[in-house]
């Protein structure tokens, strides 16, 4: 097995407010293999776009703060880089594909001046070589008329459109590591499609490793090698993604696929989740899914489970896996007693 070419160990977030701070990330634990597309799904409020802010170091400070854990990009811990190191590596190593373009791309700068400003600060390029580099890159994303299109503005770009400008801007210094949060999330459905299959052609073209932060299980079943699950801030479910929908041994994970409407079972109405996630203001004891939870023991209200391990690949952060787990350990990734 290769080495990570990212690892995620025991990261801690908080947003720190005069009177409560909130644990946004809580303990978040993971290894991104070169190439590989992980897929990381959980509810709104779960996690997963601040822990992809954190990486990169875009979190406003305050009132976000990291408290703990290590961030490891080829071994290097990037939570002791100085802002400048950070700089230099975003956009450039690791390049981040964000939710909404509208809001991501200035609206007084052209898309090709925003394409090719990477391009000068990154790579060193010439404005002439940038901008050819930026028509190469729109053509390359299936913009039709690069070298016109370069000249316009983002309000004169579709949705679809102006989520492949984005693209490209993340592509435009060959990383190697690319992060793509909900990039289908307010496309209709073929658009959502053919972003994905781009995605996919690019990934493979630039040798890139992706994550890939959704809550579409369609889109996880399509595009992932593997799977982390997160809740309330953490991971409850690691997986590789054809056994996480074989046989999902968390019953976060359960309920979250029976959730999604199949033609395949006849349902007369989809399953829902009952309740609320919790609140990250206030100290949870025991497990934080045992609220919603429909196998609950007695255990689950009074002790945080450990992470139960299954193999090298597998890990369900449930007490119901203890009997067919392999090994356990905590959630700085340290292996406990049986």
């Amino acid at each position: 097995m290769s080495e990570p070419i990212l690892s995620i160990r025991n990261l801690q977030t908080h947003f720190v407010m005069e009177e409560y701070s909130v644990r946004a990330v809580d303990g978040l634990t993971y290894d991104l293999l070169p190439g590989e597309t992980l897929a990381i799904v959980g509810e709104s409020g779960s996690g997963k776009s601040v822990h992809a802010l954190s990486i990169l170091g875009l979190l406003p400070s305050p009132p976000a703060k990291i408290m703990g854990g290590r961030i490891l990009y080829k071994g290097r811990d990037l939570l002791t880089m100085s802002s400048e190191e950070i700089r230099k590596l975003r956009g450039n190593n690791i390049s981040m594909i964000f939710q909404e373009p509208m809001t991501s791309l200035n609206p007084v700068l052209t898309v090709g001046e925003q394409i090719a400003e990477g391009i000068r600060l990154h790579k060193g390029l010439s404005e002439a070589a940038a901008e050819k580099k930026a028509v190469e890159l729109l053509d390359k994303v299936g913009i039709p008329a690069p070298e016109k299109r370069i000249k316009d503005y983002p309000h004169q770009f579709s949705g679809g459109m102006r989520q492949r400008v984005m693209i490209a801007i993340a592509l435009s210094c060959d990383p190697e590591i690319l992060i793509a949060d909900e990039p289908t999330t307010a496309l209709d459905v073929t658009i959502q499609a053919q972003i994905l299959e781009l995605m996919k052609d690019l990934q493979k073209e630039y040798k890139m490793a992706l994550v890939l932060i959704t809550h579409n299980i369609g889109v996880v079943a399509e595009m992932a090698d593997d799977v982390v699950v997160m809740y309330a801030g953490r991971a409850v479910e690691k997986a590789p993604v054809h056994e996480l929908f074989a046989d999902p041994k968390h019953p976060y994970t359960k309920m979250l696929l029976n959730s999604v409407p199949s033609i395949y079972t006849k349902k007369s109405r989809l399953e829902s989740i009952k309740g609320h996630p919790p609140n990250l203001s206030k100290e949870i004891s025991g497990c934080p899914f045992e609220p919603r939870c429909n196998c609950v023991e007695q255990r689950c209200a009074q002790f945080d489970p450990p992470e139960y391990l299954f193999g090298r690949e597998r890990m369900s952060n449930c007490w119901k896996s203890a009997d067919s787990a392999d090994s356990k350990r905590n959630r700085k990734g340290d292996e406990i007693p049986a």
